[in-house]
């Protein structure tokens, strides 16, 4: 028996990264699943390498109402009503605050704010009326506390914790749980872009880099896409069945303080 048989559930920023590592674990757990993103070749492999009888892609940009209906039909006419959502999909720019361009912070804004609020408007009716369900929003370790040169991301995720709180308050009586995920730094392409193009990353970056997270995450070491991704199956499945409006802080230790050590 899986911990999500029986289950669908729609994931957005599913063709790489925690997206991906959450469909492929939701999938071994009995799920149905339906991957969104707009890297159509990427997540269209990632479903088929799942499997169609487990798996569909539908390409998803969150910030498009008319995208997020369309998600929800194909997932009703493969697998049935949808009673689970991972808000994933999420894009990153570093910047000084004061140096952003209004048209960045507007970008970050569209994808990670509004793309989370699209996703609870469209899919909690669906869920609501599959006999309830749950929610899955991803914060970050960023929209807990401050840091520098990340001034649009911070506040988009700040917001998708108000959104996280206000929802659970208000789908409570649907048997919707909304819950939400605060990842430090995990590797994937969104913080790593050199994941993108391992060959053109040197030996000194990348001893740079795992000194940077030995220094000041007190595990020592950058967070694994498929850690956060047990994370949220945990928040989607039973284990969690009276937990809601919550925030949960997966940082390897980071946001416990300052090491002097």
């Amino acid at each position: 028996m899986g911990k999500l048989d029986g289950r669908v559930v729609l994931i957005t920023g599913a063709a790489r990264g925690q997206g991906e590592q959450e469909a492929r674990l939701f999938a071994a757990e009995g799920a149905r699943v339906v991957l969104g993103d707009v890297l159509d070749e990427q997540g269209a492999a990632v479903a088929e390498d799942i499997g169609g009888d487990r798996a569909r892609y539908v390409r998803l940009d969150v910030s498009r109402e008319e995208d997020w209906a369309a998600a929800v039909a194909v997932a009703k006419e493969a697998f049935g009503p949808v009673s689970g959502l991972v808000n994933n999909a999420g894009i990153l720019r570093f910047n000084e605050l004061t140096a952003t361009p209004l048209e960045e912070f507007r970008q970050v804004i569209e994808v990670n704010q509004v793309g989370a609020f699209l996703g609870i408007k469209t899919l909690a009716p669906e869920i609501g009326a599959a006999g309830g369900g749950t929610i899955v929003n991803t914060s970050s370790y960023t929209g807990l506390t401050g840091m520098a040169y990340v001034g649009a991301y911070a506040a988009t995720k700040a917001a998708i914790l108000g959104l996280t709180r206000v929802a659970a308050l208000e789908l409570a009586a649907r048997n919707i749980r909304v819950n939400a995920m605060c990842p430090g730094a995990v590797d994937t392409p969104m913080a790593n872009p050199g994941l993108l193009d391992p060959a053109g990353i040197t030996d000194e970056a990348r001893d740079a880099m795992a000194e940077l997270y030995k220094r000041v995450v007190p595990l020592g070491r950058v967070g694994r896409p498929e850690e956060i991704a047990r994370l949220a199956l945990f928040l989607t499945g039973d284990d969690s069945s009276y937990i809601t409006g919550q925030p949960f802080v997966v940082d390897g230790g980071w946001m416990a303080g300052v090491s002097i050590l």
